[in-house]
């Protein structure tokens, strides 16, 4: 007779020895497809386009831009319209300034074999932000967006953002070593690494459509939420956001990409679709393009936040975990002798008064490790030029 416990080892053992990896095909596919991000801006703003490939889930990497190739503006008139490849797979031009009477497509030459145009499509005009602002709602900040067209004829919304702000890092820095030297000396005013400016852009697919209603009118349409305790409105805060209309293509594209990156994970969400986009190549007209190109005068306005709207009893949560120590030396100017005690590189903080001793003055010195004291690691101390 076989004993119970011997019976579930052998089920246990049964269930280890089947067990096989599962790597499905999309993970080691060969394929890589174009990506096409940006709008031709027919205002007079600059046109930036943005040309990427599709990158495997096996890959180290997630950046695959497309450099070296030709890309331009075509009319339905003829003229043609060069962009100048900026490095990284961006490609952009100045000002356009577009007849609006006229349509437009995209051209994209990589090689004999890769060559892309999209579809001409009209110039669709975006009316003005109207404001931006935001509302306390629970324990942070919800950013939106109002904008209207007298016209009624936008119906469909597109917008993205760039974020900016000032942030510090846990403890100031008031010391540094001389490495010609190799003694502590005051940080002078250029070398400042207690605040920074940090940045962010729009990682969701923001939407509206007003075409169920009587107005052509957006009310307080959610842009991003800001926790109090976050960095962001740690000093000031600023939000640049950028307003585009589409047509009714352009946003079922958009909405069907939308469902296919953020509504998916349960067996209740849509299932993926195809992105029909507007761009083709013209030698393999069946291969997939991911993009869609529009043509749009894009419409941006800017806010500021300080942070005064943070409750005084809140306060921000540093993204590490920071403590300081004392080093003791007993010659201020031979920092040689406790290069092993202070952490590498050597951030220090304000000296203590000096103590006597037998043996001599002592000069103790607060230090922590850099990620807490210098904030260049996670932004620049570089002012931007918008900043007020």
């Amino acid at each position: 007779m076989i004993k119970p416990y011997k019976v579930c080892y052998l089920i246990v053992l049964a269930l280890l020895c089947c067990k096989k990896p599962y790597n499905p095909p999309v993970i080691s596919s060969p394929n890589s497809y174009l990506v096409v991000e940006g709008v031709i801006n027919s205002g007079n703003d600059s046109t930036i386009i943005k040309i990427s490939k599709t990158v495997n889930l096996s890959w180290q990497t997630t950046l695959n831009p497309v450099l070296g190739a030709t890309v331009f503006v075509i009319s339905d008139q003829g003229n043609q319209f060069i962009l100048t490849d900026e490095g990284n797979g961006n490609y952009g031009s100045a000002p356009l300034n577009l007849p609006a009477s006229q349509k437009y497509q995209l051209a994209i030459n990589i090689d004999p074999t890769h060559q892309y145009q999209s579809d001409f499509v009209a110039v669709k005009p975006t009316p003005p932000i109207d404001s931006i602002g935001y509302i306390v709602q629970g324990n942070g900040l919800q950013l939106y967006v109002n904008a209207h067209d007298p016209a009624n004829s936008s119906r469909y919304y597109r917008w993205d953002y760039a974020e900016t702000w000032i942030f510090h890092s846990k403890y100031a820095s008031s010391w540094i070593v001389d490495p010609n030297t190799n003694t502590i000396v005051s940080r002078n005013a250029n070398q400042g690494i207690y605040y920074c400016f940090g940045n962010g852009i729009s990682s969701n697919i923001l939407l509206a459509s007003t075409t169920k209603l009587k107005q052509d009118v957006v009310y307080q349409t959610p842009l991003t939420q800001i926790p109090f305790t976050s960095e962001k409105l740690e000093v000031k805060y600023s939000i640049l956001v950028r307003q585009y209309a589409l047509t009714d293509k352009a946003y079922a594209f958009y909405q069907n990409m939308q469902k296919n990156t953020e509504q998916l994970g349960s067996i209740f969400d849509a299932q993926p679709t195809q992105l029909n986009g507007n761009i083709h190549n013209m030698q393999s007209p069946n291969e997939p393009v991911i993009g869609y190109v529009s043509v749009t005068n894009v419409q941006s306005k800017r806010i500021f936040i300080l942070n005064t709207v943070v409750p005084d009893n809140v306060k921000p949560i540093y993204p590490y975990n920071c403590e300081q120590d004392t080093a003791l030396l007993f010659d201020k100017q031979q920092y040689n002798q406790v290069q092993n005690i202070l952490i590498n590189p050597p951030y220090t903080d304000i000296p203590t008064q000096a103590l006597f001793t037998p043996f001599g003055s002592i000069y103790g010195y607060l230090y922590s490790n850099i990620d807490c004291v210098d904030c260049t690691l996670r932004g620049t101390t570089k002012t931007p030029s918008f900043w007020k």
